[in-house]
């Protein structure tokens, strides 16, 4: 039975939702690829250390929520390394805005782009605090017609779990444009909630949590995606 290995990028804490549901919602996954799935916990700290060495193994990597993190550093390195790589990647809630964060530096060359929870009084605050709060709130999630992510859902709205204070500054919205990384779905409102690199086989980033899915049971359709692109790659890899 194929085995796939999966860098969890993120400060464990039990007491986080997310971090509870996570390896529920690869389990969910494996379970549906008829695949062995190691989700491994590696802190910021250490990619930061280390330089993105050690993730070099997976076949995967999964920036996951709980920021602000021990080290910012460490995340965008990690989340580096995911998108010059064909890694498949996918940041959730605090992955997503890092994730955000590390394009705008590193692949559009904004180098005061910052995150206002970690950075209050940032230039560039390209992350900032939400004008409503989505802590433990579900709601509707828009799919843009054509998007990759429209196409992993079949559908075009959805209903996700949040539990989250910031995200892309619509002030600042305009820096993405023209560039490959796409808005690929928002809320009702227009505020942009999931994110796909055009270039990458696989890079999504969500401001919800679809790892929640797996706390009542469901095999969510990003992750079952995410974990399938990790499939492919160990396969071309053999």
């Amino acid at each position: 039975m194929a085995r796939i290995r999966v860098a969890l990028i993120g400060d464990y804490d039990q007491a986080v939702t997310a971090h509870q549901a996570i390896p529920r919602a690869l389990a969910a996954a494996a379970a549906a690829l008829n695949v062995v799935i190691t989700g491994e916990w590696i802190g910021t700290a250490a990619v930061e250390k280390e330089h993105a060495r050690q993730l070099s193994p997976y076949h995967a990597l999964w920036c996951v929520p709980a920021s602000p993190y021990a080290s910012m550093e460490g995340a965008l390195r990690a989340i580096r390394f995911a998108r010059e790589t064909p890694r498949p990647f996918l940041g959730t809630c605090g992955g997503c805005q890092h994730a955000i964060l590390e394009y705008a530096r590193n692949a559009l060359g904004i180098a005061e782009a910052d995150h206002g929870e970690s950075n209050p009084s940032a230039r560039l605050p390209l992350i900032s605090e939400l004008a409503c709060a989505l802590v433990e709130k579900s709601g509707s999630v828009l799919l843009e017609e054509g998007t990759r992510i429209a196409g992993i859902y079949g559908r075009r709205e959805a209903q996700e779990t949040y539990h989250c204070r910031y995200g892309l500054n619509p002030q600042f919205e305009h820096l993405l444009g023209g560039s490959d990384l796409r808005i690929s779905a928002r809320d009702e409102t227009g505020e942009a909630r999931v994110f796909e690199l055009a270039t990458h086989p696989f890079f999504f980033c969500t401001l919800f949590q679809p790892e929640r899915a797996a706390l009542a049971g469901k095999n969510h359709p990003l992750i079952h995606a995410f974990m399938a692109a990790a499939l492919e790659l160990r396969g071309a890899s053999d």
